[in-house]
């Protein structure tokens, strides 16, 4: 007798502690629980396995040199070329197997299957084009591109000639790309004349071009042409330093590039994060670390092999599609799949439709995607024949425990472990998850650390917090997969990272400790669960309140999809607690339910985290990238001036809900 939907709900709702299934178990790649104690006690040559994964052309002669912290180094001595790890050694047995399956948006439109052997050749003829074009070895090669073939391609030709690749994220401003050229003393650009959204092409070269405008060197620009005569009404014409792609290419055809040999400590590629102030920093990763890192995550974790066809729904705009979309599931020899298009079009299904059609076997995707699907409901799912799915993962953000189990539930059919990851663009991959053949999953808590990783909570004086107390989340001990600086920033690099608990004059290696600025609980299994940024840990009357519980808490309340919590000023309290709600399909943001939430917020944290103020909205403020700019409802709750909006992919939701929180 099978359990109806309502029972199934309620047993998944009181469950808290997930074990993987003896089928996923018996095939994963790691199923030794005695890894965490072996990597421990074999420190730091444990990472001779990740290393292992890679193909060197010189032996290193030393894991780790810890002798100038925190500029450590990882496999000194060795060489190496991620293009020939993710192409060349693959030739041979997997040549004629797909390395990357291309979903364009248009369903219309024919999809693209990159063979291996194809990749490699088309791989080569650019990397022979971009050397006719003056790119040496160690020049920048700057990259503003939507997710289309050739984004991964140049960076595999940059990575072939030893020329270091900064990809800004398409949907970044012009003055946003002007920076990161400047910053970079990037004189290479590759873009493309445009891209579709929701089945509209977009110009995109004339906000490059006014990127460019603002570059304070001459550049050479290579331009993709993505729209065909889709892009006519645009009336591109080619500048005379911008050369077309495909004649550029075309010229080169049958082109063979030998891998440039780079040493592990030569940089691979830059990538730019933009905080809230101050000058986007250049996070260096170098070859060697961060190749056996994101190879060695990639296996671990998500349990790759090279007859998986692995879905990330990443951009590679962003450091997860360059780890987990590009250069981890590449080194593996896997499919990996890229998909240009949003999930909800043309149809909310389109993401179950490629899933089913491609027979995927991963999905890597976000809780701000996760908590949509679950405001469309399950319908559109359940359309599909979702079998293929082995394992799934979350990335981005913290997921709350009612998205999770609605994934686990209706994506992996109670079959598939999830993975729940906390990692950084500085890490360059995976820090804090389970392993899902050894480890048991536990909903809203990401996990232990990796084995090999020593990441402790720590409270304001450095010492480690009680379990279930918050407190600041630190990594005590170098990995493979960390930035090695600030692009010619030094001294921003140790201010912005490793000032907090250290002592920043100590030669001692055991006196850094990696502080990435989020607040994080641990429990007495060692599973931690992040909280947020730092400034997203509330101070209320004096208790540490993290808004991932109190947005938790609101979520897990029926007939909510999604909120957003921010402290606003309180005369009494200093920080008062503020709720921005968003209500699934036919529910409405009644006064029954508004108490509904402070009830579940209060049954599930404490009054003392009883918001001060509901105020429902139909969307919330967030970035080009999904990221909800809680920023703006900190203005909003102070009462104070709205900041820039222009970032924003829905910049007019802002007075919206500023009228409303003023009605309230």
């Amino acid at each position: 007798m099978t359990e109806g939907d309502g029972q199934l709900e309620a047993r998944l709702a009181e469950q808290e502690v997930f074990e993987p299934s003896e089928e996923f178990v018996e095939q994963a790649n790691v199923s030794d629980p005695e890894i965490y104690e072996e990597f421990e006690e074999n420190w730091p040559e444990c990472w001779e396995t990740a290393a292992d994964l890679l193909e060197w052309e010189t032996d290193y002669d030393q894991v780790l040199d810890d002798g100038n912290p925190p500029f450590y180094e990882w496999f000194t001595g060795g060489e190496l070329n991620a293009s020939a790890n993710c192409l060349d050694r693959h030739l041979d047995e997997r040549g004629d197997e797909a390395a990357i399956e291309w979903v364009g948006e248009p369903v219309d439109e024919d999809d693209r299957t990159y063979t291996y052997e194809e990749l490699h050749r088309e791989v080569n003829e650019f990397a022979a084009a971009l050397r006719e074009q003056g790119v040496e070895e160690d020049d920048v090669v700057t990259m503003y591109m939507p997710m289309i073939p050739e984004l991964p391609i140049a960076m595999l030709a940059c990575a072939r000639i030893g020329a270091p690749h900064s990809v800004v994220f398409a949907g970044f401003s012009a003055d946003a790309l002007a920076t990161r050229m400047n910053s970079a003393d990037s004189e290479y650009l590759v873009t493309c004349d445009g891209y579709y959204r929701r089945g509209d092409p977009l110009d995109h070269l004339d906000k490059a071009n006014e990127g460019l405008a603002g570059v304070d060197h001459d550049t050479t620009t290579v331009v993709v042409d993505r729209l065909g005569p889709n892009g006519d009404d645009f009336g591109h014409d080619l500048g005379d330093d911008q050369i077309d792609y495909d004649d550029l290419v075309a010229e080169h055809e049958g082109a063979e590039v030998e891998p440039v040999t780079r040493d592990a400590e030569d940089m691979l590629f830059l990538m730019y994060t933009s905080g809230t102030t101050g000058q986007p920093k250049g996070v260096k990763h170098t070859t060697g670390g961060y190749m056996s890192w994101v190879s060695w995550t990639s296996q671990s974790v998500l349990d790759i092999k090279p007859d998986d066809t692995y879905f990330c729904s990443a951009d590679i705009g962003w450091i997860t599609g360059h780890s987990y979309i590009v250069y981890g599931p590449l080194s593996l020899g896997t499919t990996t799949m890229m998909y240009e298009g949003t999930p909800d079009h043309p149809e909310r299904d389109r993401l179950w439709e490629i899933v089913e059609e491609h027979e995927a076997t991963q999905l890597y995707t976000a809780p701000t995607a996760i908590r949509a699907f679950m405001k469309w409901g399950k319908e559109f799912p359940d359309r599909h024949d979702l079998s293929s799915l082995r394992l799934l993962g979350t990335v981005g953000e913290p997921i709350n425990p009612r998205a999770w189990k609605w994934y686990y539930k209706h994506i992996g059919d109670e079959e598939c472990p999830v993975v729940d990851t906390w990692w950084q663009t500085e890490t360059g991959g995976m820090m804090v998850t389970t392993l899902p053949g050894v480890k048991d999953m536990k909903p809203g808590a990401a996990g232990p650390p990796l084995p090999g990783l020593d990441v402790q909570i720590l409270d304001t004086l450095g010492d480690e917090v009680e379990p279930g107390k918050a407190g600041y989340l630190t990594v005590q001990k170098p990995w493979p997969g960390m930035l090695r600086t600030l692009y010619n920033n030094d001294e921003r690099y140790i201010q912005e990272y490793w000032a907090e608990y250290s002592d920043t004059d100590s030669d001692d290696p055991d006196d850094w400790v990696y502080f990435p600025e989020d607040g994080a609980k641990i429990d007495d299994d060692g599973y931690i669960t992040v909280l947020g940024r730092v400034d997203d840990v509330l101070n209320v009357s004096g208790h540490r309140l993290g808004t991932m519980e109190i947005e938790s808490a609101i979520v897990g309340v029926e007939g909510v999809a999604e909120a957003a919590v921010v402290g606003g000023n309180h005369d009494i309290k200093g920080e008062a607690v503020y709720a921005y709600v968003t209500t699934e399909d036919g529910y409405e943001g009644t006064d029954d339910l508004r108490d509904a939430i402070v009830a579940g917020v209060e049954d599930a944290i404490g009054p003392i985290a009883r918001p001060e103020q509901v105020v429902f909205t139909p969307d919330l403020p967030k970035t080009r990238s999904g990221k909800i700019m809680r920023r703006l409802l900190e203005n909003i709750a102070d009462g104070e001036e709205l900041g820039n909006t222009s970032t924003l992919r829905n910049p007019e939701i802002v007075e919206e809900i500023q009228r409303k929180a003023d009605a309230e």
